[in-house]
């Protein structure tokens, strides 16, 4: 797939999650397999107030590459200062936020409210597009809510706007992350275009994704939630998709392995005091679906330092080791 000149070799892209794919994450999935980034958004209008924790979400790295920063906001004017800024920290791509459905963001005139204002959101493509030489992408929702599916219409403006390319969520912002993720609004934005289309929603196993592709025709998968605590399901992925091979789950020690590993890269970043509250939630990611997941989950949400999370570690495996035998 390449988005405008940007060559982007592969699969499965790791979807830009507030709170959750930080750098320290992204790098972990690229080292999994996962062909391209996506950072997580940042406000328009804190990085043209140069609010540096805003500016900080912008931080790329070389082991993220291929990648993207996403951007959100209303203002066509501040967006497309906001994406020359972005420029300064030399991403690949810069994508603009359509589907955000939080209140406090789609509240404000940004992330999914902007596919409910079709010109407003065609206005912000634009000004971005032609305020600078990165290419720039749109990650948007089905629409604003089941009356609503207007994915279609927006995704032909956006390419005559400028747009590189567009990564579709399958639902709308009604549904929020429940329910069913309609592949056919992929499809059909994908014969509606002539730029790439990356496609968003339940995929959860490299059988989802295989599906997806067969079902939509899209350039790329983008992975969400199902990464968090697995990140290894885009090495899974890449084996289905190019040998047919089933990559089975990690065994429990490796799982712990990386999770030590990856807490020990946000640490690097961080420090150990953001880290260790950090690596609380994603500890209870990797620990999900372990045997006495929910106990040792409540011990993860306690954790205050690197060692106490290498002590939880060793008791997951002794656990599991125990109930194996």
């Amino acid at each position: 797939m390449r988005i405008s000149q940007v060559n982007v070799e592969g699969y499965a892209a790791l979807a830009p999650m507030a709170g959750a794919a930080d750098m320290a994450f992204r790098e972990l999935c690229v080292s999994f397999g996962a062909a391209y980034t996506v950072n997580e958004m940042a406000s328009a209008k804190g990085i043209v107030a140069g609010d540096s924790k805003t500016l900080a979400l912008l931080r790329v790295s070389d082991a993220q590459k291929p990648c993207a920063v996403q951007i959100f906001g209303g203002s066509p004017q501040i967006m497309a200062r906001a994406a020359v800024i972005c420029g300064e920290f030399a991403p690949d791509v810069i994508d603009i936020n359509m589907g955000c459905p939080a209140p406090k963001i789609s509240g404000n005139s940004a992330g999914a409210a902007l596919m409910k204002n079709p010109d407003l959101a065609e206005a912000v493509v634009r000004a971005c597009a032609q305020a600078t030489a990165l290419p720039v992408t749109v990650k948007m929702r089905s629409g604003w809510d089941a009356q609503n599916i207007n994915a279609v219409q927006l995704a032909c403006r956006f390419e005559q706007a400028g747009a590189a390319a567009l990564t579709i969520h399958a639902r709308t912002r009604e549904q929020m992350y429940a329910g069913k993720a309609d592949y056919s609004v992929i499809a059909a934005v994908k014969k509606a275009v002539s730029i790439p289309v990356i496609g968003s929603g339940d995929v959860c196993s490299a059988q989802n994704a295989a599906d997806m592709f067969e079902r939509t025709g899209c350039d790329m998968v983008m992975v969400g939630r199902a990464a968090l605590g697995r990140p290894w399901l885009f090495a899974q992925i890449n084996a289905y998709l190019e040998h047919g091979q089933i990559l089975p789950e990690p065994a429990v020690h490796e799982r712990m392995r990386v999770m030590l590993g990856h807490v020990g890269r946000i640490i690097a970043y961080k420090g150990e005091y953001i880290g260790i509250r950090e690596a609380r939630k994603h500890a209870a990611w990797y620990i999900k679906s372990i045997r006495s997941a929910a106990a040792l989950r409540r011990e993860a949400g306690r954790i205050e330092s690197f060692a106490q999370l290498e002590a939880l570690a060793a008791k997951v495996v002794e656990i599991a080791e125990k109930h194996a035998q």
